[in-house]
């Protein structure tokens, strides 16, 4: 994977344990998002029936993004602290549009295979986004537990809300006639983000780990591994997933 999207997906290097516990939490959260799109594909091929839209499922996935989302907030504190106050936008930006770029193969991806369900705005368009929207941000630090709640609450209140324009999807104003596989708006998403820049501002204050962890960082180097490696697992594990229900189902 390539470095420049290190801000996002990772926070350390292969052989640095300093900051091993957010590889590993990451890996986790690259465990959960296979599984829950393992079994969404099984439901959506008719292989299963577990209704990954409601219940158990539902908030097993909202779980997973949200673990995500923190750890890119985290992430994001992490590097401010290292480049230092006098940086410009630019490493921001570049990131961003990095990662906004895979958004965009994404979404043509799914149009051409899926018309109807295309993801327009989808996790990818959201931190390549979020990535630039941040900036003004970071220099709050913990403070921003408080305008992180005000987002995700008119993310809340907006949730139910359907409208009769499409222009501020990516804002959250979801239309009427609207479905994607993927969908995460800035409201209330980018509350989240703030929150996890304030978590990253009280544990990590300065960009140092601001607590001990005894006897070290222990977890399965698969686990690590995943982690460093999120985008690239990202980007191919749907296919693999997609193929593999396809051919269980020739098989039947």
């Amino acid at each position: 994977m390539s470095l420049s999207f290190s801000v996002l997906f990772r926070t350390s290097r292969p052989g640095e344990s300093r900051y091993g516990e957010l590889d590993a939490l990451r890996g986790a959260g690259v465990v959960m998002m296979v599984v829950f799109h393992l079994f969404y594909d099984l439901d959506y091929f008719g292989v299963v029936r577990v209704e990954p839209r409601v219940g158990l499922w539902f908030w097993f996935g909202r779980a997973t993004a949200i673990l995500f989302i923190l750890l890119m907030g985290v992430s994001l504190s992490l590097l401010a602290a290292r480049l230092g106050p006098g940086v410009g936008p630019g490493p921001y930006v570049r990131r961003g549009a990095k990662v906004f770029a895979w958004g965009l193969v994404i979404t043509g991806v799914t149009w051409a295979a899926y018309p109807g369900n295309a993801i327009v705005f989808g996790i990818l368009h959201f931190l390549g986004v979020a990535t630039v929207s941040a900036l003004p941000f970071l220099r709050l630090g913990r403070w921003n537990l408080l305008p992180g709640g005000v987002m995700v609450a008119m993310g809340v209140v907006l949730y139910p809300l359907t409208f009769d324009f499409p222009w501020l999807l990516w804002l959250g104003f979801t239309p009427r006639v609207f479905y994607a596989f993927d969908y995460f708006p800035l409201l209330p998403w980018f509350g989240v983000v703030l929150w996890g820049v304030a978590l990253g501002g009280i544990l990590y204050p300065r960009g140092e780990r601001g607590f001990r962890v005894p006897g070290g960082i222990r977890a399965p180097g698969l686990l690590l591994a995943l982690g460093r490696n999120s985008l690239l697992v990202y980007l191919v594990h749907q296919p693999l997933l997609v193929a593999g229900v396809l051919l269980l189902l020739r098989l039947r």
